[in-house]
Parts: C-alpha cells; sequence; structure tokens
C-alpha cells in the first residue's frame, strides 16, 4: 500500500478524536459555558449536520484545484474550528466552531478518493479499510486519551490538544503529500446521472438504513449495558474499548473480505450477522461474558460494512467518486441522527435492554435495499453482456 495512506489514516484518527471527543466530556463543557448538558449535546448535531450539508459543497467548489490544496484547506478549517470550541466563551460560539470542524471533515472523503485512484481496483478495499481504519483507532486510543485529560485538567485543555493535534496533521499534509497527484476532484459533470441510477441510490440508501440501525442503540449505548449487566464506571470503560477493538477488527476484515470475495458476498455476510447480533443482545442479560461476545461480533460486522461500501460506489462510477463517497459519508451522518431520534422515541416503549430490537427492524430494511441493489446489479450486467453479444453479432 502506498505510504501516504498510513497519513491519512493518521489524520483521521485525529479528526475521529475531535469530533467525538465531546461525548465523554459534556457534563464539563455544559458547566463552563453555563449551559445544560443537553444543550452541550448539540454538539455533535451540528457537527453531523455541517458534515453531511455542507462537505459535499466544498468538494463540488474545489474540484478543479489540487488534490493536496483540498486537503490543506480541509484541515485549516478543522482546526480553525477546533481552536475555535476550545476557547468559546459561549454555547453559540463553541457550537460554530463545532460547524468549521464539520466542515473540515470533508478531509475525509477528499483522502478516500485519493486512496482510490492510488491503487488498482483489485485492491481498493484495503486501502479505504487503511484510510478508513484512523476513524476506528478514535474510539480504541483518543476517546479514551481525551476524556482523561478532560476529566483531569479540563475540558478546554482536551480541546486545547484536539485542535494542537490537527495542527501537526496540517503541517504534515503540507510536508509529505505531492503537489500534484493523479486523481480526480468533484464536479456537477455527470453527477445528475449518476444519482439518477439505481444502483447508486441503492449503497446511499444502505448506509442510511444499516447506520440508522447502529445508533438508534449506540447513542444510549452506556444506558444499554447496564441495563443488561449492572456495571460500574471501570467495567463500562473495558467494555465499551472492547467494543472499539472489535471496531478495528472490523474495519480492517471488511477491507481484505471486500478484495477476496467482492462486495456483495461480504454485505450479505456482514448484515445478516449484525442483525443476528443486535436479536440476541437482550437475550445476553445477566451475562457479561455473552454481552460482550455479541458486541464485539456486532462491531465487526458493523464497521466492516463501510469498505466493501466505498469500494461498490467507486466501482460504480470511478469519476465521480470522490463526490459520491462525500454524500455516502453525509448518509451516514443522517443515518446517526436518524437512529438517535428514533432510539430515544422507542426507549420508553421497549426498554434500555431491548432497544437493539429496534434496530432489527432497521437492518430488515437495509437487507431489503440489499436485495433490491443484488437484483438490479443483475440487471445491469445481463444488459451489458447482452449489449456486447450483439456488438459481436
Amino acid at each position: 500500500m502506498p505510504p501516504l495512506l498510513l497519513l491519512f489514516s493518521a489524520v483521521n484518527l485525529v479528526i475521529g478524536t475531535a469530533a467525538f471527543a465531546v461525548t465523554g466530556i459534556l457534563a464539563p463543557i455544559a458547566e463552563g459555558l453555563g449551559v445544560g448538558v443537553p444543550a452541550a449535546g448539540q454538539a455533535m448535531t451540528v457537527y453531523a449536520l455541517a458534515t453531511a450539508l455542507l462537505a459535499p459543497w466544498v468538494l463540488l467548489a474545489t474540484g478543479r484545484w489540487r488534490r493536496r490544496s483540498v486537503l490543506l484547506l480541509a484541515l485549516g478549517l478543522f482546526t480553525a474550528g477546533a481552536l475555535v470550541s476550545a476557547v468559546a466563551g459561549s454555547l453559540a460560539v463553541f457550537l460554530a466552531g463545532r460547524v468549521l470542524m464539520g466542515v473540515g471533515a470533508v478531509f475525509t472523503p477528499a483522502a478516500a478518493g485519493i486512496a482510490i485512484a492510488l491503487v488498482d481496483p483489485a485492491r481498493r478495499g484495503k486501502a479505504l479499510a487503511l484510510v478508513f481504519l484512523g476513524m476506528s483507532l478514535a474510539y480504541v486510543v483518543g476517546l479514551p486519551i481525551v476524556s482523561w485529560v478532560g476529566l483531569r485538567w479540563g475540558w478546554r485543555a482536551a480541546l486545547g490538544m484536539n485542535a494542537a493535534l490537527a495542527l501537526l496533521a496540517w503541517a504534515l499534509i503540507a510536508w509529505k503529500v505531492p503537489r500534484e497527484i493523479a486523481a480526480p476532484g468533484a464536479s456537477f459533470a455527470g453527477i445528475g446521472g449518476v444519482l439518477r441510477r439505481p444502483a447508486v441510490l441503492a449503497v446511499l440508501l444502505l448506509t442510511l438504513a444499516y447506520f440508522t440501525a447502529i445508533f438508534g442503540v449506540f447513542s444510549y449505548i452506556g444506558p444499554v449495558l447496564k441495563a443488561l449487566v449492572p456495571m460500574s464506571g471501570e467495567w463500562l470503560s473495558l467494555t465499551l474499548s472492547l467494543f472499539g477493538v472489535a471496531g478495528v477488527l472490523g474495519t480492517l476484515s471488511g477491507g481484505a473480505a471486500n478484495d477476496r470475495f467482492g462486495p456483495w458476498r461480504t454485505l450479505w455476510a456482514q448484515l445478516l450477522l449484525l442483525g443476528a447480533m443486535m436479536a440476541l443482545l437482550p437475550l445476553t442479560a445477566g451475562h457479561w461474558g455473552w454481552m460482550v461476545l455479541v458486541m464485539m461480533v456486532w462491531g465487526i460486522a458493523g464497521f466492516g460494512m463501510m469498505a466493501p461500501q466505498q469500494s461498490r460506489l467507486a466501482g460504480l462510477a470511478p469519476r465521480e467518486a470522490p463526490l459520491l463517497l462525500s454524500l455516502n459519508t453525509s448518509m451516514l451522518y443522517f443515518g446517526t441522527a436518524l437512529g438517535a431520534a428514533l432510539g430515544g422515541l422507542a426507549a420508553p416503549v421497549l426498554g434500555f435492554a431491548r432497544l437493539s430490537w429496534l434496530g432489527v427492524l432497521a437492518v430488515a430494511l437495509a437487507v431489503l435495499i440489499l436485495a433490491t441493489a443484488t437484483w438490479i446489479d443483475r440487471g445491469e450486467r445481463r444488459a451489458v453482456l447482452a449489449k456486447a453479444a450483439a456488438g459481436r453479432t
């Protein structure tokens, strides 16, 4: 794999850590800004919406730029937003910084587009898995460290550390990334036709559906785990860390499986496994070991779907890949927000111990979408073969 992909993965570790760091220190942030915890919690909402709604437009506006310049702009915005959030004296300024960070997160789909261009199609899955590995590592390495710093030295110190790391990432990109990279930028040309293709829409809808399934539960993972097995804060941290390890394993195995077995078989196996684990989770109540096993298999299946999904989009429209990858990221964040909203509505009805059964319904919808996508793909393949046969006669 090109060494540049390791740098992209490290930068995604910084971005993922800074993006989700607030979840572990919401109470100190709320106290420091003089607001309630729910108000401070909107930091994740505005970040997700900024990434989902604004990042694709940044890719389009910079479509003719050098790829290195796009990466530097993205990290510059992200660093500025992290610094504003760290020094904010009011909730409005704090949230404005989070919006800047969300726009700057356009680095991730831009880097993924470069990764696709740097390797041959047979290695796309592993390349994408390597780039996104940093995001998975953020749950295992970054979040615990930032939470510890925030609780020991204050939330401004923790967020200031994020800003310093983002600035370091900007400097490394400026130093290591070549001025000229043979990778396409995003543009409006052809994108309308691509988005009218049922196969492309199916990929985007599948991402929306399975992230809704995951975050309908994961948004409330602390109460869910404690409802299943009462535990101390230390045991809860250990359990979440093990889930993060599963995410790393899933990211790597998903990319490898995509390259070996193809995206279709990989996605079918992962999606069915995810649904099965969500159905089983409430049955592990009172048994920590079984609960952790189910959670880890769930993490491997859930995190492993990203590389096959990205690979499918790149294969369907290579020239439009950067924008499609950004739109796929938008579906990810929309699914995160939708899952959190549905989980909040379902929790009083199902209870936290059985909340994962809500995820089973969303997975069932994802299975229907994947089945439709499979049928569409077979139809497109038959049409291509028929056209080729007609051309030979």
